[in-house]
């Protein structure tokens, strides 16, 4: 019975190609369902924006009130803002977390370079604590104006 398989020398180079392609479609397939696992989660969460008022700030800074906000609108209290560097220059990062309304108020002083008109402040969201929300999108930013 054996004798047919001893004489036989195909099926073993058949056999690393079989595998081969295994590999992959098993591969193909575990990262379907893991991106599918990854999805779910992001299912429940909400994007924030920052809504800052004004928009425009001259050089010389100003103090500038930030809403947190959900796609709908709803202010969300308890996140934090941070002002960084965009194209325009802060003497430092400047947090402020926001009170039951959503709104936090920074006060910024950014300076722009030589020969430089305008320029603009970065907003970063750290949600607050609980998982709902997330800032993964760009915020708007401030645009600073020379003075």
């Amino acid at each position: 019975m054996f004798e047919r398989f001893t004489g036989d020398e195909r099926a073993i180079e058949g056999l690393p190609v079989r595998l081969v392609i295994a590999l992959v479609v098993g591969v193909a397939s575990l990262s379907v369902m893991m991106n599918t696992l990854g999805g779910l989660n992001a299912l429940g969460v909400t994007e924030l924006d920052a809504k800052p008022q004004p928009e425009v700030i001259a050089e010389s800074g100003g103090e500038v009130a930030v809403t947190v906000v959900t796609p709908a609108g709803e202010p969300v209290s308890n996140a934090t803002v941070v002002a960084k560097d965009g194209t325009a220059t802060l003497s430092e990062i400047q947090p402020a977390r926001t009170g039951p309304n959503g709104t936090a108020t920074l006060s910024l002083d950014p300076s722009l370079g030589p020969n430089q008109r305008e320029g603009t402040i970065t907003l970063d969201i750290k949600p607050p604590a609980g998982g709902e929300y997330t800032d993964e999108r760009r915020n708007t930013e401030i645009l600073v104006v020379g003075d």
